[in-house]
This record gives C-alpha cells, structure tokens and sequence, in this order.
C-alpha cells in the first residue's frame, strides 16, 4: 500500500504494477450492514472497498464486496479522463491459503461511468461462517485488494486478443470478468452541495438537518477540510441518519445497540456539534433495554396463555371423569359377606 498524498496529482504509473492492499476486519460477525473501508493508494488510484457482510439486495444470504475509484481525490478529474486496470478481490482462507477465494475483472476506469465493480454473490454465508473452513479465524475475516494499472496499449491489444478468440468461439463472452460480479456505474453516488460524492439515499437527510443546522455546513467550510474528509464527515453523519431513520424499535437488540455505537463513535471524531442530534441517539440506545423487558414480557405472556389452555384442558377432562362417578370411603374395611 503506498502512504503518499494523492491530491492534485497525475495518476500515471509505468505499464504494469502490482500493489496489494489487506483489509483485516476484527468482531466480523458484530457486522451486520454495510461498511466501508478507510481509503487507500493501489497503482497510483484513490480507492475504497464497499462490504455488505449480509449481501446486498441483489444476494442477500452472501458475502458481497464492491470496489470503487475514489474519484473526489483527483483534482484532474475531466470529462475525458479514463484509466485501465485489473482488479482482483480476494476473501482469504486463513487455514489453507489454496482456498482463498479470488474475483478478478479487467476495465475501463472513465468519467462518465464504471469507475466501481462489484461482486454480489463472493461466499455464501453459510460457507463462510462455518468455522472448519478457515475464512474466519478468531472472528476475524481478512479481504484483499489487488490492483494493476495497464497502459493504454496494453490494454487495447489484450481487447484485441479476446475480440479474436471470440470470433472463433460463440457465445462472446465479457472479457476477464469472473463468474457473479457485475460492473455498475456506481451511480448511488450523487454531489452533495459541493462537498462531496454522498450515497444518494442519505442526500435528502443530509439536506434536511442543514437546513435547519446551516452550521454543519459552514463549520465545515470555514475549517478549510481537505474534500476526503468532509466527504467522509458527511458520510458518516449520513449513515447515523440512515440508521435511525430507518430501523425500529425492535431492531435496537444487542447487535442493533453495537452497530449504532459504532456509527456515533466514527462520526464524533468529524467535528460537528452534535447537540441537537445526541437526544435522538440516546433514545434510541435506551431502546435495547425496552426490547429486552418487551421479550421478557411477551415470554411470560406466551406462558401464561400456554398454562391457561392446558388448565382448561385438564378441567374438562375432570368433568368427563366425574360423569357417573360416586365417591367412597377408600378409607372403609372391604369385609365379607353381602356387599
């Protein structure tokens, strides 16, 4: 991984170079929505890898990871920029490295759209999370990212090379990209009042608490943030947003808590004054204890109900059993004789 300023930078590295980036994600299993990795520098791009630990909506019960160019860190973004690249995403198999799984494409990189790729179906959960088979050690899972940059005649000819197998084998098929990924336009990502590229489902919230806290952007603007991190500032108050404008109470159990902790944690190291909002997150952090009395309450309920059937139950098998039924002394001596 290179550690250089990317900033205002041209981003043209020789024909070939290969840089690898580990993302290694602790408490895995405490993960339960989308995340994103910090950003980092593989062949001279800005990048950032999209996890969904529980798939996206196009494969939900898979792990599904997105890769995108993080085009707001290059100042010499113009309409006619492209670029070319091999991605390679790869999901290590900690126990034995020969099964590590591996997703790699070949693209075009342009301006006006595929700068992300994604790979909705990587692993089925099941195969995942099943501990003999070594992709998660210690709660932990470790994704790689591999990047080279090609040239524009290399890449070309190796465009050529695969028009020509095509013509001599049909079907033509898309060239370099491995079963179960996609190339989206990553159009989700829409300008944010100048700020940034912002997830386009947290833009209308966002629009919403500025208009009635203008300091949130004037703050920001004021502080002269580099573009990364008031795009990641706004990011993050967008995903706390998101959070609470969309689970409900029943969502805030133990793992709901952890993930709003997370959040609210990530977004205090922005800046914001967050005063107006605190309330709104410690309501809904008192949740937790509400949902657990509701399951407690409705447990006992459940059992109540399940006690007065079985009472109603034996009640009426005794009225059947008292039906010609005259009681005596056991008590009494048998004797003999007449009865």
């Amino acid at each position: 991984m290179e550690n250089q300023n990317t900033k205002g930078k041209e981003f043209e590295k020789s024909p070939w170079k290969n840089d690898q980036f580990t993302w290694k994600i602790n408490n895995f299993s405490k993960y339960d929505s989308k995340t994103y990795s910090e950003s980092f520098v593989l062949s001279g791009f800005p990048w950032r890898i999209i996890m969904y630990p529980k798939g996206n909506k196009n494969s939900l019960g898979y792990l599904s990871l997105s890769i995108y160019l993080d085009i707001s860190e290059i100042d010499n973004f113009r309409k006619e920029w492209r670029r070319y690249v091999n991605l390679e995403l790869s999901v290590t198999n900690q126990s034995i490295g020969s099964l590590t799984i591996v997703k790699e494409t070949e693209q075009e990189f342009k301006s006006s759209n595929h700068y992300c790729w994604s790979v909705d179906k990587f692993i089925h959960l099941d195969e995942l999370r099943n501990s003999w088979n070594g992709f998660i050690v210690n709660d932990t899972l470790i994704i790689k990212a591999r990047i080279t940059s090609v040239k524009d005649r290399f890449y070309k000819r190796l465009k050529v090379d695969e028009e020509v197998s095509e013509t001599e084998s049909s079907p033509a098929q898309p060239i370099s990209v491995m079963e179960n990924s996609t190339m989206p336009s990553c159009d989700n990502l829409v300008d944010f009042k100048g700020l940034g590229r912002i997830e386009k489902e947290f833009v209308p919230l966002l629009e919403e608490v500025c208009s009635q806290h203008p300091s949130l952007v004037d703050n920001q603007r004021k502080r002269k943030r580099t573009p990364r991190f008031t795009e990641w500032a706004f990011t993050a108050l967008g995903r706390v947003l998101h959070f609470l404008n969309t689970k409900t109470v029943k969502d805030m159990n133990e793992d709901g808590c952890h993930n709003l902790q997370i959040l609210w944690e990530e977004l205090e190291t922005v800046g914001f004054d967050l005063s107006w909002l605190e309330p709104h997150f410690q309501s809904a952090m008192s949740k937790k204890n509400y949902v657990q009395k509701y399951e407690n309450v409705k447990k006992l309920r459940k059992n109540v109900a399940t006690l007065e059937r079985n009472l109603a139950k034996a009640r009426k098998q005794l009225v059947e059993a008292e039906k010609g039924f005259v009681e005596k002394d056991l008590d009494a001596k048998l004797g003999y004789g007449a009865p």
